[in-house]
């Protein structure tokens, strides 16, 4: 009889699931559904690491373990195949980054063949296929073509928005308002210019004023982009997490992004002009207590009411800022910034307050400028120590004369405010500011527009027009916009992307006579992930980007898994664009996924983040040739709980090969005997041990407890060693070990399974149900106790009587010699708990 050889096994069942295609799913009415999605990979050259497959684990545990339970199971995957990693590879080597990415793909897609996981591959998708970015360029037109009604509070096509009628007849000044309130619009705004990579970045790609990938310097540049307006969900995206069961945290991390705030806008006059200052605060009851003001160094008014006196400082100024990203200007403790030289007028009182320009200022929020109140806010309070400016308190409570005072009190130094508490102040200033016509109550967002333009080639073209009347996108049966060929992908060295090359590709001539110049740049990564999900619903549909009745079945997601790294913006951006089609009638739910999941990260074995610089990847290839895909499946829910951060020790896989190996043992044998199966009923220590284990495993992958199922089952697999004194194993208990051990080492379950006698994959066998009565346990243990310290313990029947538990109690010899010379006050007994004897000395 062979020994167990996962190297013989694996492949031979690897290519029986991919040639019977065993997971294909087909839509079954009378099935409840199961959508269990992971966020799809980025195809990098490097090819898979151990800490890759955590999540595939865990969904590929719960997916075979749901078809088992009768569910109809969608389980896919694809490859999120855009982005500058290949763009940057083509241009060292000239190769074209389709040809790179599909060599990626390909590589990642044997590797995760090689593991077993239970994927419907004809439903593979690739976000750099025209067949898909055609819809994902039919979302972006939906985009263009919506407005968002305020008062509706959903997004509406623009041909419903009402033109008014003084711009009636004039095809530029009609352009222009359209393109003010659609949903994907045009901006002139301050972004991240990386010149090395010759593209813009957003926010998050740059850290400490440097690109994330390759640590190029960036600067703050003025250009106009493609922006999709997602502050218009801000609300909604705060509001629907109420329903979704995701963790606290990871809702208060998305809460803490869009950065919702309530307070006023007020306006400032500017001395000496007839314009104004627009400011936000949370605080509009310390007005009172401005004394200056700040404007971003992004700030578009800035260069405006700057006087030329300050002009060169300034200038140099709005350099120096540029170099530096958000979270050093958030930061800095200490305070720098230049004087513009003009001065506003504090609405309130009258007073004229300097206005400067600082870094710690940021257009990311509010209006790019602030009033600053340096009494009771602390970086203002720093700047004003700085820069001697005046300090004046209006919330009493605190000693300004050593630092800002920022908690509660009553208002003083605030004419018609004195004497009110905080909240009643805020009320009335926004009463007098809306009477004044000097501002209005607000709600504010920290979330900005989306930047949605990239300077790159590798990515979806826009399927957009510029004309000499404006943007306009070019017809459906135009999807989709290809790429054109280039040869050299290399950044041009100026703002211009790389399709600027492209000349003959860019110059545009529609059928219905419209000429013009194509977008030259191309949609970040984030696109093709924003709508994947959808899909994989019906990915070879030519008509729509999904079927109305494959959504309407299949959504939302059932779970979803994956890092956290991920937390905020793809699920933001995803959450926006399903927002977006279910206001216009595509889809059938408010949110795209009900139940989501983030894995901890795998460390290295040096305990640190596993990266190809610093040496400690661990290639699962390695693993599985030396272990086989089971042992690593194990060993990867094995580490602990799914949510935790763990380091890995390759040392350890190799208990979780013993224990595969136990399982041949005791249902196939070794190289001496083979295992003789009984047909009969197992004795009840053997079904109980069972039906422990069935009841025990079901629960830990339903609460996702993959560790301590895979617990359960080395226990299971010890009581039946224990169980049996020859090479013999009843065909119950040999079946259900088998069917429990399926979902975590599919491989091996399956070889054993036909080696029992099945003819057919045990993907789809019932999951086997427990007896509540044989998981009763017989007996419990009671504590005895003396004045409340244990003293002994007793083994009895359950629903033992409480009186002859006390009898037992004082006939146990260990216990007596505790109650001996003791007068017994009470005795407090707890059926199936404990018995308590309160003592105290006699005499």
């Amino acid at each position: 009889m062979p020994k167990y050889n996962p190297h013989a096994i694996e492949p031979k069942w690897q290519n029986h699931w991919v040639s019977k295609k065993t997971f294909k799913t087909e839509r079954v009415a009378d099935q409840p559904k199961f959508y269990c999605l992971d966020m799809f990979p980025y195809p990098s050259s490097n090819g898979l690491h151990v800490g890759h497959p955590e999540g595939y684990t865990a969904t590929d545990i719960v997916c075979r373990y749901k078809r088992m339970r009768g569910f109809n199971v969608l389980h896919p995957i694809g490859w999120d195949a855009f982005g500058l990693p290949a763009e940057q590879h083509a241009i060292k080597t000239g190769t074209h980054p389709r040809i790179t990415t599909e060599e990626n793909i390909n590589n990642f897609r044997r590797q995760i063949q090689s593991l077993g996981f239970s994927y419907d591959w004809d439903r593979e998708i690739n976000t750099s296929d025209p067949k898909y970015f055609r819809w994902t360029q039919w979302i972006f037109k939906k985009l263009f073509e919506s407005w968002y009604d305020t008062k509706a509070n959903k997004a509406r096509p623009i041909s419903e928005l009402v033109i008014p009628h003084e711009i009636r007849g004039d095809n530029h000044q009609i352009q222009a308002f359209l393109d003010l309130h659609r949903l994907a619009y045009m901006d002139e705004i301050a972004v991240w210019w990386c010149p090395e990579l010759g593209t813009v970045l957003a926010n998050e790609e740059v850290i400490d004023g440097k690109s994330e990938r390759g640590d190029f310097p960036c600067e703050r540049k003025p250009m106009r982009q493609w922006v999709l307006r997602i502050t218009a969900y801000a609300e909604r995206l705060i509001d629907d997490l109420q329903g979704l069961d995701w963790s606290d945290s990871i809702k208060m991390m998305q809460k803490n992004w869009i950065g919702r705030s309530q307070g006023a806008e007020v306006s400032f006059d500017i001395k000496g002009r007839k314009s104004r200052l627009e400011i936000f605060t949370t605080r509009p009851d310390t007005l009172f207590g401005a004394t200056y003001m700040v404007m971003a160094p992004e700030h578009p008014y800035l260069d405006t009411i700057t006087t030329p006196a300050q002009e060169n400082a300034v200038e140099a100024y709005k350099r120096q800022a540029a170099g530096k990203s958000d979270l050093e200007r958030g930061m800095e403790k200490d305070k720098t910034g230049v004087f513009t030289g003009a001065y506003a007028i504090n609405p309130v009182n009258g007073a004229e307050i300097p206005i400067y320009t600082a870094d710690y200022v940021m257009m990311g929020y509010g209006t790019g400028a602030i009033m600053a109140v340096p009494a009771h806010d602390e970086r203002d309070y720093a700047f004003a120590k700085k820069f001697d400016l005046p300090i004046v308190e209006v919330i009493s409570g605190g000693d300004i004369s050593t630092e800002a005072y920022t908690g509660d009190g009553v208002l003083v130094n605030s004419g018609f405010l004195n004497g009110l508490d905080v909240e009643t102040a805020k009320e009335q200033i926004i009463a007098w500011l809306e009477e004044k016509h000097r501002g209005r109550a607000k709600v504010q967002y920290r979330l900005r527009d989306w930047l949605f333009s990239r300077q790159r080639y590798w990515g979806e073209p826009f399927p957009i027009v510029h004309t000499d009347t404006g943007p306009v996108a070019v017809p459906d049966e135009e999807l989709p916009v290809e790429l054109p060929a280039l040869e050299d992908y290399r950044p041009t060295g100026t703002f211009e992307p790389p399709l600027a090359k492209a000349r003959e590709w860019a110059t545009y001539k529609g059928k219905d006579g419209i000429k013009g110049t194509r977008e030259l740049n191309t949609m970040p990564q984030w696109a093709g992930s924003s709508w994947y999900y959808l899909r994989y619903l019906s990915p070879e549909s030519d008509e729509a980007p999904f079927t109305s009745d494959a959504e309407k079945h299949w959504m939302s997601v059932d779970l979803y898994i994956g890092g956290a790294e991920h937390a905020v913006l793809h699920l933001l951006y995803a959450r926006f664009w399903h927002k977006v089609l279910f206001d216009l009638g595509y889809v059938s739910t408010r949110e795209p996924f009900h139940k989501l999941v983030n894995q901890g990260l795998i460390l290295g074995e040096d305990g640190e983040k596993m990266s190809k610089s610093r040496g400690n990847v661990v290639n699962p290839d390695d693993v599985v040739k030396e272990y086989g895909a089971d042992s690593l499946r194990l060993y990867e829910m094995f580490m602990g709980p799914l949510e935790r951060m763990k380091p890995w020790q390759t040392a350890g896989i190799e208990g979780l090969w013993r224990f595969l190996n136990k399982v041949w043992r005791l249902t196939v044998g070794d190289d001496r005997n083979e295992v003789e199966i009984l047909e009969a009923t197992p004795p009840e220590n053997v079904r109980r041990a069972l039906h422990r284990t069935i009841a025990k495993v079901g629960d830990d992958i339903e609460g996702l407890r993959f560790n301590t199922g895979i617990s359960a089952l080395m226990i299971l697999c010890n009581e039946l060693t224990a169980a049996y004194d020859r090479p013999v194993c009843h065909r119950e208990a040999a079946e259900t070990l088998v069917l429990l051990t399926a979902p975590y080492a599919p491989h091996i379950a399956e070889e054993i399974w036909e080696r029992l006698g099945h003819s057919e994959s045990l993907a789809y066998e019932p999951w086997p149900e427990f007896d509540p009565a044989l998981i009763v346990e017989d007996t419990v243990t009671v504590v005895l106790q003396a004045n409340g310290k244990v003293r002994a313990r007793l083994e009895v029947a359950k629903d033992t009587p409480e009186d002859e538990l006390e009898k037992m109690a004082r006939s146990d010899a260990k216990f007596a010699t505790y109650l001996e010379n003791q007068d017994i006050i009470r005795v407090i007994r707890v059926k199936d708990k404990l018995v308590n004897f309160v003592v105290k000395p006699k005499g």
